[in-house]
């Protein structure tokens, strides 16, 4: 794949997450012959639920997705804030028919695998995006001729190709971003999540429709329904040292019933009712580091990745996609300028919202005084005042249509 005759250099994606995906989509109808590598043998089930805002289903909603991925997930009408000291409602922000008269798109909670397997649907069937599993980008370096040269090895078997450019769409332990001088390296946050899912039927009813939030000292949980309202996707998260190498390991149910002990009787049930649980190394990586380097650009959780407080790990990378395209139209020609351009539109964004969940990650995790405050603002706060505090979130909307 080189750049003679009727065959353009290709734009190469190292992975085929839900950044790298929606990249591949967004760069072709850009008209870019796209390459996109994982080194995944097979796109398994990685994770469990997350939240699709608005402002991802503006993206998503150009490529006809939105109405899979409603039936696939599901759309609550309210978050419920709730003590998980006392088990009492603090408050409820308004989401639902709320954010889409609002912000003209859907709130939708999904399964993470019913994402990337309608995306990775979408990027079989379009031509001009060859998908290589099984396959892992080892180098990129520059040309005699100024071309950037990328290397992969698939198997047994080391490849180059001549590529237009490289995208780091390869996660938190990004080996695109080693290739990009003075990078920030991904941190510890000191802070884990356990996450599991739990048949619908044996939820309580009071938790089958909306999301729940529950705020306690030093750990939270996050609930709420996917696979179309059949599962309740459960998180709890907590400050807690970590000591497995893995960052990623199966999670005894005794360990997290000790962690909670001192939480409501009914959410320890709640947590008691899934046999399998997973526990996730939270790490992240700041967002005011360089994302690009000449022909080398860097998305989603590879250029900033995010604390879960604000839900919008998933929702930034699938951003980062539209706007990349926007600034890398296929008759460019000077693409590290075009790169650097979308960086700098990306960045202060990404870093502001970064910055707000780890502003929210100290609040949820308030004790004494200060939580009494918190729970008391909250309480008498209004559900739609508590939802505007995000317009700038939900609001965002490509800068320009995409190509059709």
């Amino acid at each position: 794949m080189s750049e003679t005759g009727t065959h353009p250099a290709p734009i190469v994606i190292a992975g085929a997450g839900i950044g790298g995906l929606t990249a591949a989509l967004t760069l072709r109808r850009a008209g870019h012959e796209i390459v996109l590598i994982d080194k995944a043998k097979a796109l398994s089930e990685v994770g469990a639920g997350l939240q699709l805002s608005p402002n991802a289903c503006s993206v998503l909603d150009g490529f006809g997705l939105l109405q899979d991925l409603k039936a696939l997930g599901h759309q609550p009408d309210n978050l419920r804030v709730w003590s998980g000291k006392t088990g009492d409602q603090i408050s409820k922000v308004w989401l639902g028919s709320y954010l889409l008269e609002r912000h003209g798109q859907p709130f939708i909670v999904i399964h993470r695998a019913d994402l990337q397997g309608t995306l990775l649907k979408k990027v079989e069937a379009t031509d001009g995006i060859t998908l290589m599993l099984g396959t892992a980008l080892t180098d990129a370096k520059t040309g005699d001729a100024g071309n950037l040269v990328c290397t992969y090895q698939t198997g047994e078997t080391t490849g180059t190709l001549n590529c237009k450019a490289l995208i780091g769409a390869d996660g938190v332990w990004s080996t695109v971003r080693r290739l990009i001088p003075n990078h920030k390296n991904a941190r510890f946050s000191g802070q884990v999540a356990y996450r599991s899912t739990l048949p619908i039927d044996k939820v309580p009813a009071q938790w089958r429709k909306d999301s729940g939030l529950w705020l306690h000292k030093d750990s939270h949980l996050v609930h709420y329904p996917i696979r179309s309202g059949e599962q309740l996707n459960i998180v709890a998260l907590a400050t807690e040292d970590w000591q497995d190498e893995t960052w990623s390991a199966p999670a005894g149910k005794d360990e997290l019933l000790h962690r909670f002990k001192d939480w409501p009787t009914d959410i320890r049930n709640l947590l008691n009712g899934p046999e399998r649980w997973l526990k996730w190394a939270l790490c992240t990586v700041k967002a005011d580091g360089p994302w690009t380097h000449g022909q080398i650009a860097l998305l989603g959780d590879a250029a900033h990745a995010m604390l879960p407080y604000m839900a919008q790990g998933a929702a930034m990378a699938i951003e980062d996609a539209a706007e990349l395209a926007n600034h890398f139209p296929v008759e460019t020609e000077n693409t590290a300028a075009a790169l650097r351009a979308y960086e700098r539109t990306r960045k202060p964004r990404a870093e502001r919202i970064q910055e707000t969940g780890f502003k929210n990650a100290k609040t949820f995790h308030m004790s004494g005084l200060p939580a009494t405050a918190r729970d008391m603002v909250m309480k008498f706060s209004k559900p739609e005042s508590l939802a505007a505090r995000f317009d700038y979130v939900y609001g965002w909307k490509p800068n320009q249509a995409l190509p059709s």
